[in-house]
């Protein structure tokens, strides 16, 4: 077998290892898990899906001492069944429980789970009793000895005092009288978004004081279904005095760690992200807490507890707290930070190790959107100014590259004449570039800026929510979403499917997009100096079609930009040239090499 055909089994066997680890370390976004339809989610759940009891983590206190405890609360299964109080707003939909006074039924008005008008709303929480548990709810400890049986529990009944459904006009307030002098209260109100208040309050009949605990707790019974993929954070996340901590469910503190629980002394917030949406108690401003993080039995829990509260005799008090559950949206987020004085609330959303690079790229990119209205638009566009941002590091890059095409007939007769000694083979490339006044790495300079742009950008499209289910034009209607075409039907002419997009066959469903990106990526290698060595020559050769295959299942709003990006930058390095006497013959014929202009032809 000759030295070529071994060169080209070599590079043909390394793009396909290439193609299956990449499909495997970034594997296709999975298919959205149908749920119920959320519009009816104030009915009560059937009978039959509801068990006797369930256990939920007592909060982070011992009532006497205030230490950790590793008590569990029962909590009976019957609260999707117990009275409710519906809860609507423009952005909301569902109900807080009566059994409990828990916030444990909520919707989102203006997402779905597909595209398909018909499809279910993207619902948050839900109740015990349903195949996955998740809901915050909010009480008090006592601290002085007091039973616990004298406050509220998980499940207390309520009675409501107050509003007959709550909206962004009109709280809902629940009362509970212990029988012994003491009367509890739980006021509710949302604001036009995702925010809850939560007020909490204690009239004290007993003739003596009682010193008590406010806290608040989020918990989700079993772990959730992730999207399972490194670049993304979800689980646990919350801020400390300006530390930010993310804990992923499998790392999250047993019951009785130490490490799970962090004194905040100024401001933070607790509580889970998925990928688009969150839950998070958010203490007032300025509000120490103690923050809480722990697992036991597949339940997760965050708890926000607050310093202790004594009510004399004769006397009220209140609490306030706030909880957050909804979607992450950034110009919400952001106002809740910079107007609502929620320190570090924007960093909630993941923005990964490049945040400096993540940040101001989102904040362009959403400012675009603004003006264009649309996304596929925007990434074009920003695609353009990041280009032109680098443009006078390209300039010296692509002048690099003319002349050392130009240089290529010389190491072709270096090569001949040192044979094997590949010593004196770099020595001779030394000396034509000293002599010519070629760096060679003046060529790498932008392309290894252009990594961590290209990964926060990346970040940016598979992270931020703004642009789950963004169209662009035609046949693109979700560039999150991989390109939804593919040759393997010949882009819909033909009346069957295509492989399932987590099957690793998947990878031969290329559509129209990622097509383009391989052409794109193979005309603009036309204006790049070929290596010297035929092993490298081959793989360069067969770059641009690995990648083809490698980013053919990722967001379409990533292939677009990188398309343009390839677009930018053939057209960017052909002026350059051009201006520097040097005229690549790219279309004329692809695979011819650089010729000098001649003076007569300028």
């Amino acid at each position: 077998m000759d030295d070529q055909n071994k060169n080209l089994i070599l590079a043909t066997g390394l793009s396909f290892i290439v193609i299956l680890v990449w499909f495997l370390v970034f594997p296709p976004a999975e298919l959205p898990v149908t749920e119920t339809d959320p519009s009816v989610a104030s009915a009560p759940a059937d009978a039959t899906d509801i068990d006797t009891a369930s256990p939920t983590l007592a909060p982070d206190v011992d009532p006497a001492t205030g230490t950790a405890t590793p008590a569990v609360e029962t909590v009976a299964e019957t609260a999707s069944q117990a009275a409710r109080v519906s809860i609507e707003t423009a952005e909301l939909i569902g109900t807080l429980s009566l059994q409990g006074g828990r916030i444990d039924d909520l919707s989102l008005t203006q997402y779905r789970e597909t595209l398909d008008e018909d499809s279910d709303l993207v619902r948050l929480l839900s109740p015990v009793g349903t195949a996955t548990p998740y809901y915050a709810l909010h009480g008090w400890i006592p601290t002085d000895g007091t039973s616990t049986d004298m406050v509220p529990g998980a499940n207390t009944i309520w009675t409501v005092e107050s509003g007959e459904v709550l909206t962004t006009q009109t709280p809902v307030t629940l009362i509970w009288d212990n029988g012994t002098g003491l009367t509890f209260r739980k006021t509710f109100a949302v604001d036009e978004k995702f925010m809850f208040t939560v007020t909490q309050s204690v009239d004290n009949a007993t003739g003596t004081p009682v010193s008590l605990r406010p806290y608040g707790l989020v918990a989700r019974h079993g772990e959730p279904d992730t999207v399972g993929f490194f670049i993304l954070h979800e689980g646990v996340v919350r801020m400390s005095d300006g530390e930010l901590e993310e804990i992923d469910y499998d790392k999250m503190p047993d019951l009785a760690a130490d490490e799970g629980r962090i004194e905040v002394t100024d401001s933070g917030w607790i509580g889970f992200t998925d990928k688009y949406w969150m839950t998070n108690l958010v203490p007032a401003p300025g509000t120490s807490f103690r923050s809480v993080a722990r697992s036991a039995n597949d339940i997760y829990q965050t708890e926000a507890i607050y310093p202790v509260l004594t009510v004399a005799a004769g006397a009220s008090l209140s609490a306030d707290s706030q909880l957050f559950a909804g979607a992450k949206e950034w110009e919400t987020i952001r106002a809740y930070q910079d107007e609502g004085g929620i320190a570090g609330f924007l960093d909630s959303i993941d923005w990964g190790w490049f945040f400096f690079l993540t940040k101001p790229i989102f904040a362009l990119l959403h400012w675009l959107n603004g003006v264009i209205g649309n996304m596929g638009w925007s990434i074009m566009v920003l695609t353009l100014i990041l280009k032109a941002l680098l443009l006078p590091l390209a300039f010296k890059s692509y002048v690099s590259m003319a002349k050392m095409k130009e240089l290529q007939p010389e190491m072709e007769k270096l090569k001949e004449k040192t044979g094997e000694d590949k010593q004196a083979m770099q020595q001779g490339m030394m000396k034509l570039y000293k002599e010519n006044k070629v760096n060679p790495a003046s060529g790498c300079l932008p392309i290894l800026l252009q990594i961590p742009i290209f990964f926060s950008l990346y970040k940016v499209i598979f992270v931020t929510l703004e642009l789950r289910h963004a169209p662009w034009l035609g046949w693109i209607n979700d560039l999150s979403a991989p390109d939804p075409s593919s040759i393997l039907n010949l882009f819909g002419i033909l009346p069957w499917g295509v492989p399932d997009p987590s099957s690793i066959f998947a990878i031969l469903s290329l559509g129209i997009l990622p097509i383009l990106l391989g052409i794109s990526m193979f005309v603009q290698q036309k204006l790049n100096p070929a290596p010297t060595d035929p092993t490298q020559k081959m793989i360069f050769a067969w770059m641009p079609w690995v990648f083809m295959f490698m980013l053919g299942s990722f967001a379409s709003g990533l292939v677009l930009y990188w398309i343009t990006n390839n677009t930018i930058t053939f057209t960017q390095q052909y002026l350059i040239m051009r201006s520097q006497g040097y005229k690549p013959d790219v279309f004329g014929n692809i695979l011819s090499s650089f010729k000098r202009v001649k003076p007569e032809d300028k």
